[in-house]
C-alpha cells in the first residue's frame, strides 16, 4: 500500500509541481483534515496510521483542487481496540472481569505483563489469540506464559573488588531470596547510592542463568580522605581581637577495610585547646562487629587539663545504623592553685550509643539525616576531697535537610546534653559547647553547662550544584548550677559555601547574645574554612 501511495503522490507532485502549495489529507469517515506542506510529509502521515494499529488504511482518491492536492483515505478498523476474554484463573489473579472491552490493547498487555514481572516472573509473556469479531470489533483471548519465578540469588562485585567481605554479605543478607523486580533493584541502587566509601559506576546489572539470578555491582572506590581547616576571628573575654582555628584530618579506607583515623585540633579565643584522636575499624574479623577508640585532650591555658579515653565496641544493624557499648576513663588536673572553681578528679563508667546516618544526594551537604544518642553511667572520684559520686550523662543530636522545592532547602538541627551528679559539679568537668559546629555566634567551647539544648533552622538556596547561600537562626538555653546561671541564648547569621578546585570553601558571619542583652557589633564572629578530599 505504501509504495502505491508514494507513486500516486509523486505522480501528482510532478504534474502540478509548479502550482501546488499544500496537501490536504482527508479522512473519508470523519471528514477530518490534516494539512501538510509537501508530499514527503503526506506519505509519513499515512505511514504512521498503520504503525498506530490502522493496519488496513486504504487510499481512496487523490485530486488537484486549485493550489492544493486533496488526498482521501479510509483508516479502516483500529486493531488496538478489542473485546478481551480471559481465563478463569487469569481473571482471578488479576482481579478483573473475565470479558471486557478495551480501547488500548497494547497498554492493557503491558500493564498485565508488568504485574507479573513485579511478582518475580521476569520473562513473562502475554499471548494473544484471535477469536473473530464481535460487534464489528476484533475479539481476542489473552494468556500469560509465566516461565520461572526469579529470586535474587547473589551478588558479584566488579571494578573495585577489595571491599570488605562483610559489606557484601550484609547486602546479600538484605536482598538474597527476595523477588527479582524493579522495586528491589531500586532498593539495591539506593542502598549504595551516596555510600561513604564506594560509588556505583553504573546501575546494577543482572546475569540470568537457567537456575540462578545474580546481580552485578560495578563499584568504584571514593576519594574519602579529607582535610578540614577553619579559621575564626572574634573577641575573647578581655575584648581582645583574636584568631582561632580548627584542623581536622581524616584518613579513611586506606587498607580497604572501611577503617578511619581522625586527627582533630582546635584552639578557641580564650586560649583553650582540644586535641582528639579517633580510630574506627568497622568489620572486625570479617564480622558486623566494629571497634572504636577515642582519645580526647582539652587544656585551658595553664589552668587545667582534661584527658578522656573512650573505647567502644559496636554492631552494624545495617549500612546506616550502628549501636554500641563504650567505656569512659577521664582524668582532670588543676595546674593553677588559684583556680578554686576546679577540682582534680577521675571518672570511669560505661555507656551505650546509637548512630544513624542517611547519605545525601547533594554533594554540598554532609548528609541528609543524622541522629546520635548517647547515655553513660559514671563514677567520679575527687582526689583531694576523697569523695566519690555517681553521675549520669546524656547526649542527643538530630539533624535533617528538608527539600522545599526548586533550589530551596531547610536544614533543621537540634542538640541537647545533660550531666547529672550526686554532688556539685566543678567547672572543669562541665559540658562545653558553642562555636562553628554548635551554637554559632559564640566562641568555640565558650559556654559551660551541666545541661543545655539548642535548635537551629537554616535556609539554604542552591545557586548550582557547586554553591549555596544560607541564613540561619538559633535558639538555646543552658543551665549551670555551679555558676548559678540559666540564660536563654540566640544567634543568627549568614554564609556562602562553594566548590573550588581545592575543595569546599565556607564563609560564615554570625553573632549571638543572651536575651535581655544588646547585640554588639564587636561580638561578630567570622569563620572561613576549606574542606578538601583526596
Amino acid at each position: 500500500m505504501k509504495s502505491a501511495v508514494v507513486f500516486l503522490i509523486f505522480l501528482t507532485s510532478v504534474l502540478f509541481q509548479a502550482q501546488e502549495r499544500e496537501f490536504w489529507l482527508i479522512d473519508t469517515e470523519t471528514q477530518q483534515k490534516k494539512i501538510v506542506k509537501d508530499s514527503v510529509s503526506a506519505v509519513k502521515f499515512l505511514d504512521s496510521l498503520s504503525k498506530n494499529h490502522f493496519i488496513f488504511t486504504e487510499l481512496k482518491n487523490v485530486k488537484k483542487v486549485g493550489l492544493r492536492t486533496e488526498i482521501y483515505y479510509d483508516k479502516g478498523q483500529n486493531f488496538n481496540e478489542a473485546f478481551v476474554q480471559l481465563s478463569d484463573s487469569l481473571s482471578s489473579e488479576l482481579k478483573i472481569e473475565k470479558q471486557f472491552y478495551t480501547k488500548n490493547l497494547d497498554s492493557l498487555k503491558k500493564e498485565i505483563n508488568k504485574k507479573y514481572i513485579d511478582q518475580g516472573f521476569a520473562f513473562s509473556r502475554i499471548q494473544s489469540k484471535y477469536l473473530g469479531k464481535q460487534n464489528g470489533k476484533q475479539k481476542v483471548e489473552l494468556t500469560v506464559v509465566k516461565d520461572q519465578k526469579r529470586l535474587i540469588d547473589g551478588f558479584v562485585i566488579r571494578g573495585y573488588e577489595k571491599v570488605p567481605s562483610r559489606f557484601v554479605k550484609n547486602i546479600e543478607k538484605e536482598f538474597r531470596g527476595k523477588k527479582y523486580d524493579e522495586k528491589n533493584l531500586l532498593a539495591i541502587n539506593r542502598s549504595l547510592q551516596n555510600h561513604t566509601f564506594v560509588s556505583l559506576e553504573r546501575p546494577p546489572q543482572t546475569l540470568f542463568t537457567r537456575d540462578s539470578t545474580n546481580i552485578y555491582l560495578f563499584l568504584q572506590k571514593k576519594k574519602v580522605n579529607s582535610f578540614d581547616g577553619i579559621v575564626g576571628f572574634g573577641n575573647d573575654k578581655s575584648e581582645k581581637f583574636t584568631f582561632n582555628g580548627t584542623l581536622n584530618l581524616n584518613f579513611k579506607n586506606i587498607f580497604n577495610g572501611f577503617e578511619s583515623i581522625s586527627l582533630f585540633w582546635q584552639r578557641n579565643p580564650d586560649r583553650g585547646q582540644t586535641f582528639d584522636l579517633q580510630t574506627d575499624i568497622p568489620y572486625l574479623f570479617k564480622s558486623n562487629v566494629g571497634v572504636n577508640m577515642n582519645l580526647n585532650i582539652y587544656r585551658q591555658d595553664s589552668t587545667y587539663a582534661n584527658v578522656k579515653i573512650l573505647p567502644a565496641v559496636y554492631y552494624h544493624l545495617n549500612n546506616r545504623q550502628k549501636i554500641g557499648l563504650r567505656g569512659t576513663f577521664e582524668t582532670s588536673t588543676v595546674m593553677d592553685s588559684l583556680y578554686i572553681q576546679g577540682k582534680d578528679y577521675s571518672k570511669k563508667g560505661i555507656g551505650i550509643w546509637y548512630d544513624y546516618t542517611e547519605p545525601t544526594e547533594i554533594e554540598l551537604f554532609l548528609y541528609k539525616t543524622r541522629i546520635r544518642a548517647e547515655a553513660d553511667l559514671l563514677s567520679t572520684h575527687y582526689s583531694k576531697e576523697e569523695i566519690t559520686a555517681g553521675q549520669t550523662r546524656y547526649f542527643l543530636l538530630a539533624e535533617r535537610n528538608f527539600y522545599l522545592g526548586g533550589r530551596h532547602y531547610l536544614n533543621i538541627k537540634g542538640e541537647s546534653a545533660l550531666l547529672n551528679s550526686e554532688n556539685e559539679l566543678s567547672t572543669n568537668e562541665l559540658l562545653r559547647f558553642g562555636g562553628w559546629n554548635s551554637m554559632r555566634g559564640f566562641n568555640e567551647e565558650s559556654l559551660f553547662a551541666d545541661f543545655y539544648y539548642y535548635g537551629k533552622a537554616e535556609y539554604r538556596y542552591l545557586v548550582s550544584n557547586q554553591a549555596f547561600f544560607d541564613t540561619f537562626l538559633q535558639y538555646g538555653e543552658l543551665s549551670s548550677k555551679a555558676l548559678g546561671l540559666r540564660p536563654k541564648l540566640y544567634s543568627f547569621g549568614l554564609g556562602f559555601n562553594f566548590f573550588l578546585p581545592i575543595g569546599l570553601m565556607s564563609f560564615q558571619i554570625s553573632n549571638g547574645s543572651e536575651f535581655g542583652n544588646e547585640i554588639r557589633f564587636s561580638d561578630t564572629k567570622i569563620h572561613w574554612g576549606i574542606l578538601t578530599r583526596f
